[in-house]
């Protein structure tokens, strides 16, 4: 038998959301093998226990003598082999729409080598094949067909099977595989064959997207430069009625969209929101082919896929890559300045009305991922912050500060292009001041100041005198509406505020959360009570709102249900707060100037 673990993939009872894998072990020279499934998956960190999900494992020699198997724990089993070849049987539930897991429906399955492929101990550099076919006595997957980012060597003439080969483990599951129904469409940048994939068929104008995504992906390729790690690129979509999220990979994203949020064949050219996100996203987490999939934090070049792997560091990973994905749309001209500022502004809205900055750090953020961010409840608001989008804000600032301490002469661009010099092409991984280290050394620039103040502190990024070096004035206004988000408006502000979000219940409005410092939690409001009348009035949302503006009082009586009972509390009537920020432009040249236009 060769020296390869040999892997065979079968789509076998999509009816029960449900594969079959059968793994192939060489011959070897332990007693026993321990076979085990990763407890999270790079780039989302979360231990989510894949292993819960296998059904059923057997192990058996080449002729098909049953080996001893024994779990050790929740992820772990034992084989006793002898050192003989081995053949592992196991059956996987496929489930989780979502672009972490395994998901299998009438049209395709979605699968992540962390939920599909085990891990053999003691061969973890040794190459990896692997056949994914289709049950042949299934006419309902009979058109499905296999795409994946991973090399492929055509071996069968079968069209129901694909072989497909990696160098070892770690490279095996970062490819997703897509299995069923789909439709294609790709395009070139700068020799780079780009394929978008999107579950079933639809009536999406791919061309279009293609042409909107092509200067996205060169903006990122020129801004890295030459030579490029990739020669091909696999943008792939899940399409769903609801639903949002992305994780990279070194050769592919896998995304998950709401279907009829993306551009239809016929529709205007005008770009809606929706669409924006969706190209937003993709801008995001191709711009991690660079950074997080090769620039990386030292802890996570080799991390303990069975346990938690902590680092101070997401706030440089995803929060640069939160501000280049949007900010790149607009140096391409696929938005224009003003949109982008209020995309921008939308984002330091959430800060501002997040008062758990003040309480967590952005480092502190990005080491309690695992807990605070990724398991998040109703009160995450008042107690911790987004690594996300303080980060986001926090890298503008410093490139606003790079660009004022030198004399415009160094910005973000030139420090990303030392980090993928420096820890990118090699891997080696990045310590925790890296980023102070390589503008002292490379830019003779003292940024400690700085991220003393606010990554390492909870102060907010003063943008107010940063913003106006290139043209723009900063300021914040009272939110218009529960559904005001932040950026210019034409509409005037509420007078008052609640201090809570709400959504509407089948009488009255269900309290969802309660804002620490503001009326509502003063008032004694909780999580889960559904009020019903505001000084003995029946309200909806927006008659709620009207009542308080007009309120003639200090304090007004509102009344509401919880568990069952009914109370009337005394609620102060509270000025709104100045939390939804804006820009406006001051000096278009400056700003274009900034933009690269």
């Amino acid at each position: 038998m060769p020296s390869v673990l040999h892997y065979t993939l079968t789509i076998s009872h999509w009816r029960a959301h449900q594969f079959n894998v059968t793994l192939q072990v060489p011959a070897h020279s332990a007693s026993s093998l321990e076979l085990s499934l990763p407890s999270w998956i790079p780039g989302s960190y979360m231990v989510r226990d894949f292993a819960k999900s296998i059904i059923t494992l057997s192990a058996s020699s080449e002729r098909l003598d049953s080996f001893p198997v024994a779990k050790l724990d929740k992820q772990t089993w034992r084989v006793d082999t002898n050192g003989k070849a081995c053949t592992v049987r196991y059956t996987v539930y496929a489930n989780d729409l979502s672009i972490r897991s395994a998901f299998i429906n009438d049209q395709y399955a979605f699968i992540n080598g962390t939920s599909a492929f085990l891990r053999v101990s003691g061969f973890e550099n040794t190459p990896c094949e692997v056949d994914i076919e289709l049950n042949e006595s299934d006419s309902a997957t009979a058109h499905w067909k296999a795409y994946t980012s991973m090399p492929s060597r055509c071996e069968s003439t079968s069209p129901s099977r694909w072989h497909f080969i990696e160098e070892n483990y770690d490279e095996l599951i970062d490819h997703p595989i897509y299995v069923g129904i789909a439709d294609t469409y790709s395009f070139d940048v700068d020799g780079i064959t780009f394929t978008l994939l999107f579950s079933g068929n639809n009536n999406i104008d791919y061309e279009r997207i293609a042409n909107d995504l092509a200067p996205i992906c060169k903006h990122h390729l020129d801004l890295f430069g030459a030579p490029h790690p990739i020669d091909n690129y696999l943008f792939m979509t899940l399409l769903a009625d609801n639903g949002f999220g992305g994780l990279e990979h070194k050769y592919s994203t896998a995304l998950l969209y709401p279907r009829f949020d993306l551009p239809q064949i016929g529709e205007s050219e005008k770009k809606t929101d929706s669409y924006i996100t969706f190209l937003s996203l993709c801008s995001h987490e191709f711009f991690h082919t660079w950074h997080v999939k090769r620039i990386k934090p030292g802890v996570m070049v080799k991390p303990d896929l069975s346990q938690e792997t902590y680092t101070n560091q997401l706030w440089i990973y995803e929060g640069f890559t939160s501000f280049y994905d949007d900010v790149t749309l607009a140096r391409v001209g696929m938005i224009e300045p003003q949109k982008y500022l209020d995309i921008v502004a939308q984002n330091i809205s959430r800060l501002l009305q997040n008062v758990g900055r003040f309480k967590q750090s952005a480092a502190e953020s990005s080491f309690d991922a695992w807990t605070k961010f990724y398991k998040q409840d109703a009160s995450a608001t008042n107690n911790i912050v987004s690594y996300y989008t303080k980060g986001g804000i926090i890298a503008l600032g410093l490139d606003l500060l790079l660009r004022k301490r030198s004399n415009n002469q160094i910005s973000l661009d030139n420090l990303m292009q030392l980090l993928w010099k420096h820890y990118g092409i090699d891997e080696c991984g990045t310590p925790d001041n890296v980023i102070q280290s390589l503008c002292e050394t490379h830019f003779g620039i003292d940024v400690s100041d700085y991220l003393d103040r606010v990554v390492y502190g909870t102060e907010d990024v003063e943008l107010a005198s940063l913003v106006a070096e290139i043209g723009l004035n900063y300021a914040a206004r009272a939110r218009v509406s529960a559904e005001d988000k932040g950026g210019t408006s034409p509409h005037s502000s509420i007078k008052n505020q609640l201090g809570a979000t709400l959504k509407p219940a089948t009488f009255g409005l269900t309290v969802i959360q309660v804002f620490e410092g503001l009326a509502a939690m003063k008032a004694g409001i909780l999580l889960n009570d559904v009020i019903i009348a505001l000084e003995g009035h029946i309200v909806n949302a927006q008659k709620l709102q009207r009542l308080l503006d007009t309120a003639q009082e200090s304090t007004v009586n509102i009344t509401l249900i919880r568990d069952g009972r009914l109370l009337t509390v005394p609620l102060e009537v509270t000025q709104a707060r100045q939390e939804m920020a804006y820009f406006d432009i001051t000096d278009e040249e400056k700003l274009n100037q900034w933009l690269g236009k």
